[in-house]
């Protein structure tokens, strides 16, 4: 038995969206390996490819997948603020108190001695 899709004349067969296509790979990237990026072009296509879907009449499909790759582009630009977040506390905040600019060495050394960077600096 045989899966053929037998149409007959005037019968239209829906196609994926390509719009939606797009926001779901991008939205798959901006979790992995492109995290800013992708997950920008995912929430924009996604309203894109929603919309020529609804105005395709049936022609075109897809509406899942961009609903799914404008939520994943969305969690990747939470995770990528998460990220800016973490690294501003971990690495810029002790950089600059280090050098001084945030408070003073007095309290610097306080709070951070004996850690590596009391030593460094």
């Amino acid at each position: 038995m045989t899966n053929d899709i037998t149409t007959t004349p005037g019968t239209i067969v829906p196609k994926n969206s390509g719009l939606a296509i797009v926001s779901l790979i991008c939205g798959i990237l901006g979790v992995t390996f492109l995290p800013l990026l992708g997950s920008i072009v995912a929430v924009i296509t996604a309203p894109m490819a929603k919309n020529e879907i609804r105005e395709s009449g049936g022609e075109l499909t897809g509406e899942e997948m961009a609903k799914v790759g404008q939520i994943l582009g969305w969690v990747g630009i939470a995770l990528s603020v998460i990220g800016f977040c973490c690294c501003f506390v971990i690495f810029i905040i002790p950089m600059l108190a280090a050098m001084g600019i945030i408070i003073n060495e007095n309290i610097y050394y306080y709070w951070m001695a004996p850690g590596l960077l009391g030593i460094l600096f």
